[in-house]
């Protein structure tokens, strides 16, 4: 009688099959990046997801190796009375990329179909308009030219619980507490209807969601890297030899001996 294989990501990721996978797809997101400069494009990548999902170490593991220049991170706070009063994706498309950018929503414009809608910093007309307009304006920004990709990081109820313990038990993570955080572990299902309403009114043919699950976090990592790299077409740019030169004597003087004096830094490791 034959084994009954077992699936797939249902065995522990070792840590150096993960750091070995995630440094070559980091290299693909290199090459990525200077196929995005050379060829001028302009890219939105949309990080949504319940809290504790697991949204900043996805983040992380794509930044980490690029240029901040090109890949730009925008978390933006709650808004200012100022903000309030403005059209409400206005503080968000002044974020947008220019040329050669690919820029990166750790939570986004989908606040409104979120936090905003289940906690009530929105009216229920003000969440009807959005999910209205929303696939609209999304296909004003695809037909700009503009590569909108948007990921939905879905963890369980049972990793939420352990994620949100550990934070509250660990020094280190309890700034990632936030105070909306332990009100969204109480509703739960509020937050699972208000995500089945936006996906069913915004997940279109120009804007598609990806569902990402997230509950292993290296493995989440791991296949977002994957399929960002798969949904943008690049080619690996050719790079000049760069030759290290020379340094120049001429007006060579004994620049080591001019910081006598000066206050350092105490070498204590």
């Amino acid at each position: 009688m034959s084994k009954k294989s077992k699936p797939v990501g249902s065995e522990k990721l070792k840590a150096k099959d993960y750091e070995k996978e995630l440094r070559k797809l980091q290299g693909e997101l290199c090459h990525l990046q200077e196929w995005v400069k050379h060829q001028g494009l302009r890219v939105i990548i949309v990080f949504e997801g319940r809290d504790a999902a697991g949204k900043g170490g996805t983040i992380k593991s794509i930044t980490e190796r690029v240029s901040p220049r090109v890949f730009r991170l925008v978390a933006l706070p709650a808004p200012s009375d100022r903000e309030k009063s403005q059209m409400y994706m206005q503080r968000y498309m002044q974020h947008f990329p220019a040329a050669g950018e690919v820029v990166i929503f750790d939570r986004s414009w989908y606040n409104r179909l979120g936090v905003e809608y289940v906690m009530g910093f929105c009216s229920k007309k003000q969440h009807a308009s959005f999910l209205e307009n929303c696939p609209q304006m999304e296909k004003y920004l695809v037909d700009g030219g503009i590569h909108l990709i948007k990921i939905w990081l879905e963890s369980s109820d049972k990793e939420q619980k352990r994620r949100f313990e550990a934070r509250m038990e660990d020094p280190l993570r309890q700034w990632k507490l936030s105070p909306m955080d332990l009100p969204s572990r109480s509703k739960w299902f509020e937050y699972s209807r208000a995500r089945d309403l936006m996906l069913k009114a915004t997940d279109t043919k120009w804007a598609p969601w990806y569902i990402l699950r997230s509950d292993d976090k290296k493995r989440a990592r791991l296949n977002c890297i994957r399929h960002i790299l798969s949904l943008i077409p690049y080619k690996e740019v050719p790079r000049e030899k760069v030759k290290l030169p020379k340094r120049s004597m001429k007006h060579a003087y004994d620049d080591e001996a001019t910081l006598k004096g000066r206050k350092f830094v105490a070498e204590i490791y």
